[in-house]
């Protein structure tokens, strides 16, 4: 069973399954994170969901490479958690099946091309502090100790 972080399911809601792949990725004492600027301030592990077709590890270096802009190399699976949200972008409410990596920063190779989407370096105390999610909290607390 993957422990579900943060509200329960809505009884009067039908959530959709929308796996995911997320990083943590330490670059020089430091950990690189994607905050979403519109259409509200939101920072998160960069990742996102997992196309049919595509494995965790594969979406895991297509998101990274979209949100931030950075190649990354061994990753290395530390868990899972789900959550129940909203998800307004693809009006659905999803049952978010989210798989955490940590990873190694390669380079930077572009900007991030998803929209609104900006690429901040904060401490493991800074990012844990303003990440938008119980989750991303919670293993990002774990992996710092």
């Amino acid at each position: 069973m993957i422990r579900r972080v943060g509200q329960p399911p809505l009884a009067n809601k039908t959530y959709k399954i929308r796996p995911g792949a997320y990083a943590i990725l330490p670059l020089k004492g430091r950990f690189l994170v994607t905050a979403q600027v519109a259409p509200i301030f939101d920072v998160q592990l960069p990742g996102g969901g997992i196309d049919p077709g595509e494995s965790p590890q594969q979406a895991l270096h297509r998101e990274v490479l979209e949100e931030i802009g950075w190649r990354i190399s061994q990753p290395r699976r530390l868990g899972a958690f789900r959550r129940f949200v909203y998800m307004p972008d693809y009006d659905m409410w999803a049952e978010k099946i989210c798989h955490v990596y940590t990873a190694h920063p390669v380079r930077q190779i572009a900007e991030p091309i998803e929209p609104d989407h900006t690429t901040m370096v904060l401490s493991g105390l800074e990012a844990i502090a303003v990440l938008g999610n119980d989750g991303d909290r919670m293993f990002l607390s774990n992996y710092v100790g």
